[in-house]
């Protein structure tokens, strides 16, 4: 059953609003806090040096040594959880996406699938 003039105007406003959105969504930036590849891996290490050395305090009950396993643990994930120097560079994007002049709208590639599919019965 094909659709009214106003219902296909409907869905076609909703797909534009739609791309819009999801546009926004993809482009806003992320108040600068990304996470630096390079701290989560110095973090990585250094947790893993304060664990074996919190191993080796407390099995060998050298309290001074487990604390200091302990802190350079803790230090290790505040440093992987620190975000990187700079702000996260997205580049600008247009308020809509560019769209090829050929390309039909979603709704046409969606009708023209339904009609191949009715075709085959």
């Amino acid at each position: 059953m094909p659709l009214s003039e106003q219902e296909q105007r409907l869905l076609d406003e909703m797909e534009r609003h739609l791309m819009r959105n999801d546009a926004d969504v993809v482009s806003a930036p992320r108040d600068g806090r990304t996470l630096s590849y390079r701290n989560i891996v110095y973090g990585t290490i250094l947790v893993l040096l304060g664990l074996g050395g919190l191993i080796v305090g407390v099995s060998q009950q050298l309290i001074v040594v487990g604390v200091i396993g302990f802190v350079v643990m803790l230090g290790g994930v505040l440093l992987a959880v620190t975000p990187g120097r700079g702000p996260a560079k997205i580049p600008a994007e247009p308020d809509r996406p560019a769209k090829p002049q050929n390309a039909s709208s979603f709704m046409d590639r969606m009708n023209d699938r339904w009609d191949k599919r009715q075709g085959e019965r």
